[in-house]
């Protein structure tokens, strides 16, 4: 039990101190997941081999991840396969997944063995539709697949949610960035003026807002469009859109829909 505290110590001892070394702006990426993102490093050398893409999130990993080291890729990582890097440094992530791949990416470039310049940390957040229809049936469990068996008469309720890196201070952020999580129709109205739908909000350690939409389905609701949509400013910054068909008894998850082709905002 020592032996497993000292560790958790020697982690967040490590962690701590990439969390805090010498670092420039901040660059914050809001993605839906299944899009494809490039995460930039803002190099000052000439090449890539001298640098090294570093990933944590405070849930998932006690310390960090060596995503690439000295210009090479780990293949030991789950996702290596997703993985590129660009000529200038930048970072690909193919197909965005929720829980993997949300969090703190650091690039940091040395030159003998010494860190060379500011690193440069991008906070990634990652938006995610689940779909949980709300019955007695057999395919009553929560779904993010896309397809999901449901039909007039019966009650859905579809989850939206922000991942973000646990260190985030999302409430913060919330209150004075403006962030917001709506649900809207096509036509961009607040779901939360219309007494069919029951919207609620909430957040938890790995997700920074969930907002959670459960209505009962009509007949009229073939073909209907629901949106949710991520704001900061009262800008749109990604979306994801639920469209409801009736054809063989199925709704269909659309694929996400990033609205803003991945904004990136700077703090310091």
């Amino acid at each position: 039990m020592a032996d497993k505290c000292d560790l958790c110590l020697l982690g967040l001892i490590i962690l701590s101190s990439l969390l805090t070394g010498t670092s420039g702006v901040d660059d914050h990426v809001f993605i839906s997941s299944g899009e494809n993102v490039r995460l930039s490093c803002n190099k000052a050398l000439s090449d890539c081999k001298s640098t090294t893409w570093i990933y944590t999130n405070r849930f998932r990993y006690s310390v960090v991840v060596e995503l690439v080291k000295l210009g090479i890729k780990n293949k030991d990582t789950e996702r290596h396969e997703r993985l590129s890097l660009e000529s200038d440094c930048s970072l690909n992530i193919k197909n965005v997944t929720e829980e993997e791949d949300h969090g703190l990416y650091i690039c940091r470039q040395y030159v003998n063995g010494q860190n060379q310049g500011p690193d440069a940390r991008v906070f990634l957040h990652v938006l995610h539709v689940s779909v949980s229809p709300s019955s007695s049936s057999s395919s009553s469990s929560s779904s993010s697949s896309s397809q999901t068996e449901i039909s007039p008469g019966r009650s859905v309720t579809l989850s939206c949610q922000l991942y973000s890196f646990a260190g985030f201070s999302c409430a913060d952020r919330v209150r004075s960035e403006g962030f917001e999580l709506l649900w809207v129709n096509q036509t961009g109205v607040d779901l939360k003026t219309d007494s069919r739908y029951q919207i609620l909000s909430s957040s938890d350690q790995y997700r920074c807002i969930i907002i959670t939409l459960t209505t009962t389905l009509l007949n009229e609701d073939n073909n209907r469009e629901w949106r949710c949509q991520l704001t900061l400013r009262n800008q749109v910054e990604t979306s994801v859109r639920y469209t409801v068909k009736y054809s063989g008894e199925k709704t269909v998850l659309e694929e996400p829909h990033n609205v803003s082709n991945t904004k990136v905002y700077q703090y310091h």
